[in-house]
């Protein structure tokens, strides 16, 4: 197994050591357009390798030669957000990087299945979709199992429960319009709905909404790369390992949840193949209304490229 994670900044080098560290990959490329970066991070690495215990062989490169024959690329690279930036302030300058991405690694490793994780994040998955020229089962995008990462966090911050036991949904595009599901919520199998009053359960909401600009906000001049990192890997690891877990990703959708020509985070079983199956569950009225508005806030940006 072979891994290529694009962008050596905070996420994509961080990604790249819990990769090395769980030995998903026996190989993990490591490439940046800043000279010298991706090397030295590589190398480092590398040498931590012997203490933990891992074979995983990690190199640094600015170039795409070393990454041919890939198995997973993840594309971290681009712009990071600032205070007081949206994900969508992003957009056009971050579809030039991806895009250039997208199709200097289908060039090298055409059977690779590629991970999303650049923002605004939807409709970068779109943009390395059409890159690529990729069927969608081979392109995702990491938002939903981050947002619910964060969503189940601060569930069990609020029970003081572990947050092993809270099992969660966050559907639709990776920013303000993300629609988690209280109703599919659970502690132990308990529904959320039968632990938490209602104005508790939509504070929690309202800050998984927020939380990564809260990180933002915190960070002053960056922003967050550690649950982002463990959520990539945790989509690595079910494919390398054929775990089919499900997992809420950003995908294209062909008609699933009435939704057509977009790019949203939706449940999927995902596995050696990539996107398995979508898997589409039952949504109230309400729920259903609140994926559209997500979906269409994400289509609106799709239709601001030309690609």
């Amino acid at each position: 197994m072979k891994i290529t994670v694009i962008g050596a900044g905070n996420v994509g080098a961080t990604t790249a050591q819990r990769i090395a560290d769980n030995e998903l990959a026996h190989h993990v490329v490591l490439v940046d357009v800043a000279e010298g970066i991706p090397q030295g991070k590589g190398l480092d690495m590398f040498e931590s390798m012997p203490v933990e215990g891992s074979d995983t062989r990690i190199i640094g490169t600015n170039g795409y030669d070393e990454t041919e024959g890939s198995d997973i690329v993840i594309i971290t690279a681009g712009l990071a957000r600032k205070p007081g930036m949206s994900r969508d302030d992003l957009l056009i300058k971050n579809t030039e990087i991806v895009k250039s991405c997208a199709e200097q690694s289908i060039a090298k490793s055409p059977n690779a299945i590629f991970i999303i994780v650049s923002n605004p994040l939807d409709v970068m998955t779109y943009v390395a979709l059409k890159a690529t020229g990729l069927p969608r089962h081979r392109v995702m995008g990491m938002a939903g199992v981050l947002d619910t990462a964060r969503y189940r966090t601060f569930v069990a911050m609020e029970l003081n429960v572990s947050v092993e036991d809270v099992t969660a949904f966050v559907l639709g595009g990776h920013g303000d319009t993300m629609v988690p599901l209280p109703r599919y919520t659970s502690v132990a199998g308990i529904p959320i709905t039968e632990l938490l009053p209602q104005d508790r359960i939509d504070a929690i909401v309202q800050r998984a909404r927020n939380g990564g600009i809260e990180i933002v906000n915190h960070l002053k001049t960056g922003s967050a790369y550690y649950a982002p990192s463990a959520s990539t890997v945790e989509m690595v690891r079910s494919i390398t390992r054929d775990k089919r877990r499900i997992l809420p990703c950003a995908v294209a959708l062909e008609g699933e949840y009435g939704l057509s020509d977009v790019v949203v985070g939706v449940p999927i079983k995902l596995g050696k193949n990539g996107v398995e199956e979508i898997i589409q569950i039952k949504l109230t009225d309400e729920e259903a209304a609140a994926l559209k508005h997500s979906a269409d806030d994400v289509k609106s940006n799709m239709e601001k490229l030309s690609l």
